[in-house]
């Protein structure tokens, strides 16, 4: 998967969760273009990181950072200098001709 085909939903799943769960729902993003790829960054005055899902098939939500966490070659979130919120990036790098 191309790297910008991969950053689009993961992307929009960050942006969503700002939506669904920071208070204000304010944001700030990141994009910034390597050659071997792409890392995003959005940022938040909320202080809760991001966790991964139990794997409940049967949830009604919660899949959205399994889903990033499938299309990205790398991801974290960090709380930001003095508990002022928290910065969730990923990365994903650009595939060669040969697909790696």
């Amino acid at each position: 998967m191309p790297s910008a085909d991969a950053a689009e939903p993961a992307l929009t799943e960050l942006v969503a969760n700002v939506v669904g769960h920071v208070p204000g729902r304010h944001c700030r993003t990141l994009i910034e273009f390597r050659p071997a790829g792409v890392r995003v960054e959005v940022s938040d005055g909320h202080p809760v990181l991001p966790r991964m899902p139990d794997r409940d098939e049967l949830a009604d939500g919660g899949r959205g950072l399994l889903l990033m966490d499938a299309v990205t070659d790398a991801w974290c979130g960090e709380a930001r200098p003095g508990g002022q919120g928290k910065t969730v990036w990923f990365e994903c790098r650009s595939k060669t001709e040969d697909g790696s």
